[in-house]
């Protein structure tokens, strides 16, 4: 009768083990808190977490990723009206600004998306922004990438998709 309390011991100790086991795969990053406070990032690999210490906050994709916006509406210097669609491709370089650099970071980079595009439309006539597509994609990238440096992000390029 002494080998049920000592099996269930084993067995929870096994379940315990390989429960505290992570591979983290290699398009992928682990931020991990020890008792709350940040103390490591995890990359692609196997690594033991130390149980009720050690808390992965949160998983991270290095690939590049897309982001649509919605149409902004923007006025070109000339008050006109007229509607932009954006799409950036961005790629996270630092899991740790990204996970405690700003709080919700697609919004962020959405609000950014459309202040940065008010800005440089605000100051062309209707004719130059319909012309200059590559110009705008060029310094909205410019102010995106350097903007977002903060957070851990690199912004790789930005289309307007349809104007």
């Amino acid at each position: 009768m002494w080998w049920i309390p000592v099996s269930v011991v084993i067995v929870l100790l096994v379940i315990l083990i390989i429960s505290n086991v992570h591979i983290v795969q290699q398009s992928r990053a682990y931020v991990v808190e020890w008792l709350g406070q940040f103390h490591t990032v995890w990359n692609q690999g196997p690594h033991v977490k130390v149980p009720f210490v050690m808390r992965v906050v949160k998983k991270v994709s290095l690939k590049e990723q897309v982001a649509d916006f919605p149409p902004q509406p923007v006025i070109t210097k000339d008050n006109v009206t007229m509607q932009i669609d954006t799409v950036i491709y961005f790629q996270i370089t630092d899991p740790k600004l990204y996970t405690y650099g700003v709080e919700h970071p697609m919004n962020a980079i959405e609000n950014l998306t459309a202040t940065t595009l008010r800005n440089i439309i605000g100051d062309m006539d209707l004719e130059q922004s319909l012309t200059s597509r590559d110009v705008i994609n060029s310094r909205m990238r410019a102010i995106l990438d350097e903007a977002t440096d903060p957070w851990g992000i690199k912004v790789n390029r930005v289309e307007l998709k349809n104007i």
